[in-house]
């Protein structure tokens, strides 16, 4: 028996007994899984240095910050989120009493990515847990200091009965996926998600597919340009463009595509100053190979004709590209079909917004859209006329950090979501209870009489 299978194994008879687990039960294990991270939080930083040299500002912002405020949410509503739900009676129904019960799934399986590992093993961890789950993670291979941290946290807060950290390389990913777990939440690219879904369809399990896609971005006429152009290179060059929902491409209306393309430049200058490879707020590649992924793009878009605005440099053994924005992209370019994942912006320009919104609905379904607009006939014709997993009006990413919001895709850019409330029942079944008061239904039981006939035509006429 290989370890994967014990781990699995040994985790049956305690998803069983937590069907019974109590508030106070899962409350005091979110709170020392928020405390252990806190009590880790500079071991966290340096492992964000370490993986991706990413800023420590950064790693507060994205790493810790959203899984404390996702722990603190559920010890504030947990109470709320367990009680059982009570519904009218249908006509049907008159002499009953249904609700709906939330139990826990049982053993669940969390992959994360390497992105923002310890954001996206510790946040769905959080959200199982309320739901009183045991939990087997995988954290990616490929940020080997996070996968360290996140094992001493866990670790040092529960049993590997309760959650246990599994690492390795797609091999155990595969072995793993080889077991019935009872769900399965994944973060990662689509292509490897229809391979966690191919997999979970084996043993019927369920899923929670956290993945990405080609997020638009569209800057009208009417724009703040320069508040746009600031949010929208924070939202796509913070971790380096290694971002599911970070803005993937711009539309920018003819009318102020310069002058936005020029508050871009300065924005960057800004923040990057003149010589960015030397800035201490600019994260690196994950390593060599994505690196050089990236810089094919970038150099296949100009190799056909597109036109850097902006950055360009390339240090494939620093991991470095610098925050590049490109112009005049033509349409068979692969960073047009691709998702980028990197510091690479192109800029679009348009004219006709229905023709915008013919584009984007002729691709994937995206996990994220983001209109910039002060024109409300605009922003409605592209909020009810497009579709994405989320979308932010006049600001970008922040759809993650609205803790009442559910966050997740859809078709091609997810299925399910997580996050607070909608995160707990990711984790939960929703059993359907009826109670009977009065047997009603007795009336209808056999032999079937002429009266029976007479009711059941009634009821036709009512229900």
């Amino acid at each position: 028996m290989t370890a994967i299978q014990q781990a699995f194994d040994a985790q049956l008879a305690t998803s069983l007994r937590l069907r019974q687990s109590t508030l106070a039960e899962r409350k005091d294990k979110i709170r020392k899984l928020r405390d252990a991270m806190l009590a880790y939080h500079d071991e966290i930083v340096q492992a964000g240095w370490d993986d991706f040299r990413k800023p420590a500002a950064e790693v507060d912002l994205t790493e810790v910050l959203p899984v404390v405020a996702e722990a603190n949410d559920a010890l504030r509503q947990l109470g709320k989120w367990m009680k059982p739900v009570g519904v009218w009676p249908s006509r049907m129904m008159i002499g009953t009493k249904g609700y709906m019960q939330y139990e826990p799934k049982g053993r669940c399986l969390i992959i994360s990515p390497w992105n923002y590992p310890v954001n996206l093993s510790l946040g769905p961890l959080v959200s199982a847990i309320a739901a009183g789950n045991t939990v087997i993670i995988k954290p990616s291979e490929m940020t080997p200091a996070a996968s360290k941290v996140i094992a001493k946290i866990v670790a040092e807060v529960f049993t590997p009965d309760e959650v246990t950290v599994i690492e390795g390389d797609a091999p155990v990913s595969t072995a793993l996926l080889e077991l019935p777990f009872d769900h399965i939440f994944f973060t990662g690219s689509p292509a490897i998600g229809k391979v966690v879904m191919a997999a979970a369809a084996k043993h019927l399990t369920s899923v929670t597919l956290e993945l990405g896609g080609k997020s638009p971005t569209i800057v009208d006429e009417s724009a703040d340009l320069t508040l746009a152009a600031k949010n929208i290179l924070w939202a796509k060059f913070t971790n380096n463009g290694q971002t599911c929902i970070a803005p993937d491409h711009i539309y920018v209306h003819a009318k102020v595509k310069d002058a936005f393309v020029a508050a871009c430049q300065e924005a960057l200058k800004s923040v990057y100053g003149a010589q960015p490879q030397s800035s201490d707020s600019l994260a690196r590649v994950v390593n060599e190979r994505h690196t050089g992924r990236v810089q094919a793009l970038l150099d296949d878009a100009v190799a056909r004709g597109a036109t850097v605005l902006a950055g360009g440099q390339v240090d494939a053994a620093d991991r470095f590209i610098a925050p590049t924005l490109l112009g005049g992209i033509p349409a068979d370019a692969k960073i047009m079909s691709e998702e980028i994942f990197g510091p690479l912006l192109p800029i679009i320009e348009y004219t006709d917004l229905d023709q915008v919104i013919a584009r984007i609905n002729a691709e994937p379904k995206p996990l994220a859209l983001y209109i910039w607009s002060r024109t409300e006939d605009n922003v409605r014709k592209v909020m009810t006329q497009t579709t994405s997993g989320g979308a932010c009006i006049n600001h970008c990413v922040v759809q993650f950090l609205h803790g009442n919001l559910p966050f997740g895709g859809v078709n091609n850019s997810g299925i399910g979501s997580g996050h607070g409330h909608h995160g707990f029942k990711a984790f939960s079944h929703e059993r359907a209870v009826v109670r009977t008061r009065i047997m009603l239904a007795k009336m209808f039981f056999p032999p079937y009489t002429p009266f029976t006939r007479k009711l059941i035509k009634l009821f036709l006429k009512t229900v």
